[in-house]
């Protein structure tokens, strides 16, 4: 396996997703880290993952999973408390909701042991989630990122994938928000996400809030209507989405980060000054590619990105046809 290039950061949980009888559910790797660590490797970029993961049966799951996607877990701890649980419910037109039992669980408790530094040769470190705002881990975490950011030869990516089951008001979440993005070169969120924390300001003022802090690029993602984003000192750049026939949206957030992400890397943005320096044209490809791996994510039942065929992974517009048929 390549050197680490892209290290991700986070929880790595079971979704518990209903099965075909009422009152049956399936366990899946989940997490909204772990799943962008997955679509990362799928997407042939060499991804190492730092979690928590539970000695108990629902880690080694997880460890099965990650070692199938090979993924690296060298800078993955070993944990003695159970595996966090979601509970996974589909609306009628497949819209995922969650339901969280996190009290006690592996993902929140890092040392600074545990978490000490990142694999060597990283490049972009990608964070947030739950796990950016639990205590006692998060503290740990954010001072890994804030180094990283310090470093400005790695590249600090953000997403906050806000769960309002989990955080215990609006005002609060903000602040805990806020102080991961001043962290973080790259944001990404969701609509959904800036109008709960944010209900009565504009994605327009808020991406400009988060680049005050200190992102460069905010790209925000809108369901069917597609993304924006947001480069520092210009313009927002809308692109659309893509028709499809959904089946799902469980892990399509994640999906559209590791499109992003690899994206990003593909292009040699591994620095801040790289990514100040990104051009239009480059933008509109990133977004898109990020678009199109979402959406197939969204065709499919579960957190199943897609996977990029052999001898595809070059910068570029890429197209249905560079994905493996399943």
């Amino acid at each position: 396996m390549r050197s680490p290039l892209v290290t991700v950061i986070g929880e790595a949980l079971i979704d518990l997703v209903p099965g075909e009888a009422p009152g049956d559910y399936q366990a899946h790797a989940g997490g909204s880290p772990f799943n962008v660590a997955v679509a990362l490797a799928r997407l042939r970029e060499s991804t190492a993952l730092m979690a928590r993961l539970s000695d108990h049966g629902f880690g080694q799951l997880l460890r099965d999973r990650a070692a199938a996607e090979d993924i690296d877990l060298s800078a993955a701890a070993r944990a003695t408390e159970p595996a966090t649980l979601a509970v996974v419910s589909l609306n009628g037109t497949g819209q995922a909701s969650y339901d969280f039992y996190v009290e006690g669980t592996a993902d929140w408790h890092w040392t600074i042991g545990e978490l000490r530094r990142l694999p060597s040769k990283t490049e972009i470190v990608h964070f947030g989630s739950i796990a950016s705002w639990t205590p006692p881990g998060s503290e740990a975490i954010h001072r890994v990122v804030h180094e990283a950011r310090a470093n400005r030869q790695v590249l600090v990516s953000y997403d906050p994938n806000i769960r309002p089951a989990v955080l215990a008001s609006p005002s609060r979440a903000r602040m805990l928000v806020e102080r991961s993005v001043r962290h973080a070169h790259v944001v990404k969120a969701s609509r959904e996400d800036l109008e709960w924390l944010y209900p009565s300001q504009s994605l327009d003022d808020v991406c400009a809030q988060w680049q005050e802090l200190g992102a460069s690029l905010v790209v925000i993602t809108d369901g069917a209507r597609g993304a924006l984003a947001y480069p520092a000192g210009e313009r927002a750049l809308r692109r659309p989405g893509r028709a499809i026939r959904l089946v799902d949206t469980i892990g399509a957030g994640d999906s559209f980060t590791a499109g992003l992400l690899s994206g990003l890397a593909l292009r040699g943005v591994h620095s801040p000054d790289r990514l100040a320096a990104i051009s239009h044209s480059e933008l509109v490809e990133l977004i898109d590619n990020a678009v199109l791996v979402s959406s197939i994510t969204c065709e499919r039942a579960g957190a199943d990105p897609p996977t990029l065929a052999r001898g595809r992974r070059a910068p570029g517009l890429l197209s249905p046809r560079d994905f493996v048929t399943t």
